[in-house]
C-alpha cells in the first residue's frame, strides 16, 4: 500500500483529500505545517507528497527545494496544490522540483488520477501492459503501437515518448522529465531534439497526433480531445 503525506493547513481541503485517497486504497497522513512534516520524514519517507504551496511556517516551493537537495527525499514524487493559477506560478513550481500541480478548486477524480499517474511514473506501481487513449493502442509486451487498429511504425525513442505521455494522460509532463526518462539523465543534446520527435510522432499518429498538446514553457500533455 502506497503511503501519501498531505501537507495542508486548510482542514476542509485536507479532509477531502484524505477521504478520497483512503477510499482509493492509500495510507494517508496529514500535516498542517512544515515543522510537523519534517518530523514525520525523519520517521518514515512516503511514496508521494501532496504539498500546499502556502503554509503558515514555510512556503511550499522552499520545501520542495529542500526535499530535492536531501539524498533521502530527493526522489519523492511531489504534487503541488495551489490556488495560484498563472502560467508563471506553475512554471516556478515545476522548476523548483515538483512533479505535478493541482489548482484549487479541483475534483476528486482529477486528484486520484494524478496521484495514480505520478506513482506509476515513479515506478511505485506497475505500468499497464496495454494502454488505450482515443484511437491509440499501445501494447508493451509486443512493443507495438496501433492507431485505429493499424500498426504505426515508430522509432524506439518515439515509442518511449508516446508511452510516457500515455502513462501520464491528462497531466502536463515537463520537458526535463521527458528528456530524463526517454533520453537519460546524462543527455547533453539540445532540447529541440524533443520538439523534433514530438513533431514526427504527431505526423505518424495522423489525426490522433492532435491529442498531443504543447504547454508553452512547461512541456507536453496527451489529451483525449483532438484539436
Amino acid at each position: 500500500m502506497s503511503k501519501i503525506y498531505i501537507v495542508e493547513d486548510d482542514r476542509n481541503i485536507s479532509e477531502i483529500e484524505s477521504f478520497s485517497l483512503k477510499n482509493s486504497g492509500y495510507e494517508v497522513s496529514i500535516y498542517e505545517n512544515a515543522h510537523d512534516f519534517y518530523q514525520a520524514l525523519d520517521d518514515s519517507v512516503p511514496n508521494l507528497v501532496l504539498l500546499d504551496i502556502m503554509l503558515p511556517d514555510e512556503g511550499g516551493l522552499a520545501i520542495v527545494e529542500k526535499l530535492r537537495k536531501n539524498p533521502v527525499t530527493k526522489k519523492i514524487p511531489i504534487i503541488l496544490v495551489t490556488a495560484k493559477t498563472t502560467e508563471m506560478d506553475k512554471v516556478k513550481g515545476l522548476d523548483a522540483g515538483a512533479d505535478d500541480y493541482l489548482t484549487k478548486p479541483f475534483g476528486v477524480m482529477e486528484l486520484i488520477s494524478r496521484v495514480k499517474a505520478l506513482l506509476r511514473r515513479s515506478g511505485e506501481i506497475n505500468e499497464d501492459k496495454c494502454l488505450t487513449i482515443g484511437k491509440i493502442f499501445l501494447d508493451s509486451e509486443r512493443h507495438a503501437v496501433y492507431v485505429d487498429s493499424k500498426l504505426c511504425e515508430l522509432t524506439n525513442k518515439e515509442y518511449k515518448l508516446l508511452k510516457m505521455l500515455m502513462l501520464n494522460a491528462g497531466i502536463v509532463t515537463s520537458r526535463d522529465a521527458i528528456l530524463n526518462r526517454v533520453w537519460g539523465v546524462d543527455f547533453q543534446g539540445e532540447s529541440r531534439t524533443l520538439d523534433m520527435h514530438i513533431k514526427t510522432l504527431r505526423q505518424k499518429l495522423g489525426e490522433a497526433g492532435g491529442m498531443i498538446k504543447t504547454v508553452r514553457n512547461v512541456g507536453y500533455i496527451l489529451d483525449s480531445v483532438i484539436e
